[in-house]
């Protein structure tokens, strides 16, 4: 009996040390990011590989905290009409660059 109990005060005395931890994480929108940096601007624009292809200008893109820069490429828009509007630094949130009409 007496080994019960000292088995359930060891317990219950290590069980007082504990303290309750709780945490709630919420994301809502993107992250914020420091300005990246000015753009690099090519001196070279490789011949275009055929009718149809568009030009896409080199832009900074954030990973993690910092920026990569992305190198300008031709591409063919998605839909006839489309014209690439470039990704932005607006206020502290970055824009991702897509396709428009």
């Amino acid at each position: 009996m007496k080994s019960k109990l000292l088995a359930l005060a060891l317990l219950g005395g290590s069980a007082a040390f504990a303290a309750p931890h709780v945490s709630i994480g919420i994301g809502i929108g993107g992250g914020y990011y420091p300005p990246p940096p000015p753009p690099r601007y090519a001196a070279y624009v490789p011949a275009s590989p055929g009718y149809g292809y568009v030009w896409v200008p080199g832009y900074y893109y954030p990973v993690g905290r910092r920026y990569e820069w992305r190198a300008g490429f031709w591409s063919r828009p998605p839909y006839r009409g489309a014209h690439w509007v470039a990704p932005r630094y607006e206020g502290r949130r970055y824009i991702n660059g897509y396709w428009r009409r």
